[in-house]
């Protein structure tokens, strides 16, 4: 079964895996729909040597010398003009930092091991991926990275807090963070070669179980952590085997996934699909494109997804094409709304532009980016399911599996049922959307 493709690869968040947390140095949560390309020149009235003479005279004069130094009053304008596009998903990426991405979406890594999103002011850890720096050093959900090697992180977007935290193996970096009790604390963690499987079949609780707490044994869990070149197979293998077992249903879980590869992300919403668009995208000039999907499934089970709101980017894309084609119902909080298209533009000096070229659209037509992907039925995770371990949405999902009708599923009306209140009641705060 193939899957029309958009063109290349792409990529996260305001829900990204930190690439040195997890990748040797790319956004693991972006998908980039156009091969790089080397820039054009611009036609300006602007004399392109008037930064270098406004440099040249505060380095000459300024009375603070070393806050003068031509590298860092060159870095500052460049800051600048990306601070005036008010778009955090574009931003410029040195030589040295390009260098490392040159190798991501493998599935293999450098760097501590966890999923960040970025929530007001910082930049905050979603989770921490097992056996990894970050959990062995006591990172937790929620804690906030306060900075990095003694340099605040306070208004850093997700891409900057991906290249300062991430680095090559044996290497230190050092975290400050503020915990959820607003308890402050240092870590300083070794840096590792990470190889994380992106599909989990293990529930975070550790079975799948409906709101009664009854153990769902004749129901799949499946997890995708984040889109990469080995996800479509780790998936495949993974629906193959509960189609073995004799599985009634799947509970898809796309909680904290930052996005990954388009390409793939597509391939996969097709594994449901036999036709209908999966996303499309619209450019400056208002042009669309369209990947669809391929008559052919690789399984006819009933799909519930569960998000929250570091569900980003890709994760996005197929929950909307899962949803908005009548395959699945999706329960949780609302998405991040990553929903920017995103590429490379190299740069003379070896660095590179990484700048939002359009915008995805779901299947509907509804703009992701700012807006998310709302679910059918509204389930919020509360402090309390937290501490007493309590998967509610994963439970709720269950609870929506067992009144499927082949791959139809029946949602409740939010405003029915006492049920559906309490819990929209209960929903935790979204992150901040940009």
């Amino acid at each position: 079964m193939r899957a029309q493709r958009l063109q290349t690869v792409g990529i996260a968040l305001a829900v990204l895996l930190i690439a040195a947390m997890l990748i040797t140095a790319g956004y693991l949560g972006r998908i980039v729909l156009e091969p790089r390309q080397q820039p054009h020149a611009a036609s300006t009235d602007l004399d392109p040597q008037l930064i270098a003479e406004i440099i040249a005279v505060l380095q000459q004069d300024f009375v603070d010398a070393s806050a003068a130094e031509p590298q860092k009053l060159y870095d500052g304008a460049i800051e600048g003009i990306f601070e005036t596009l008010k778009d955090t998903h574009s931003t410029y990426i040195t030589p040295k930092d390009y260098a490392l991405t040159r190798d991501d979406f493998s599935g293999a890594f450098q760097g501590i091991g966890a999923t960040v999103s970025k929530q007001d002011d910082y930049v905050v850890v979603v989770q921490t991926l097992p056996n990894t720096p970050a959990q062995k050093a006591g990172l937790q959900p929620g804690d906030a990275i306060l900075s990095v090697n003694g340099e605040s992180a306070e208004g850093w977007t997700v891409e900057q807090a991906v290249l300062k935290i991430r680095g090559p193996k044996g290497s230190q970096v050092e975290l400050k963070v503020r915990h959820r009790d607003r308890s402050e604390q240092t870590y300083t963690i070794t840096r590792e070669d990470v190889q994380v499987a992106s599909v989990d079949t293990s529930p975070p609780t550790g079975a799948l179980r409906d709101s009664a707490g009854n153990e769902a044994t004749d129901l799949a869990y499946m997890r995708i952590r984040s889109f990469t070149s080995r996800t479509p197979k780790e998936l495949q293998d993974a629906i193959e085997a509960a189609n073995k077992a004799g599985a009634k249903g799947i509970v898809l879980d796309l909680r904290g996934n930052p996005g990954g590869l388009l390409a793939e992300t597509t391939q996969i919403a097709d594994f449901f699909l036999d036709s209908g668009v999966i996303v499309s995208q619209v450019d400056r000039n208002g042009r669309s494109q369209k990947a669809e999907a391929q008559q052919g499934t690789l399984t006819s089970l009933p799909v519930v997804i569960v998000q929250d709101e570091n569900s980003a980017s890709g994760s996005e894309v197929l929950a909307a094409a899962l949803r908005d084609n009548g395959r699945a119902v999706v329960v949780g909080t609302r998405s991040f709304g990553k929903g920017t298209v995103n590429h490379y533009r190299d740069l003379s000096n070896g660095g590179a532009v990484y700048v939002s070229i359009a915008r995805w659209l779901t299947p509907k037509g509804q703009q992701i980016e700012a807006h998310g992907v709302d679910p059918d039925v509204v389930v919020g995770i509360t402090e309390d399911d937290i501490q007493q371990r309590r998967d509610v949405q994963a439970a709720r999902a269950v609870d929506l599996l067992r009144t499927a009708n082949g791959t139809k599923i029946a949602v409740p009306s939010p405003t029915a049922t006492p049920l559906a209140t309490a819990l929209a009641t209960a929903t935790v705060t979204a992150t901040p959307r940009r």
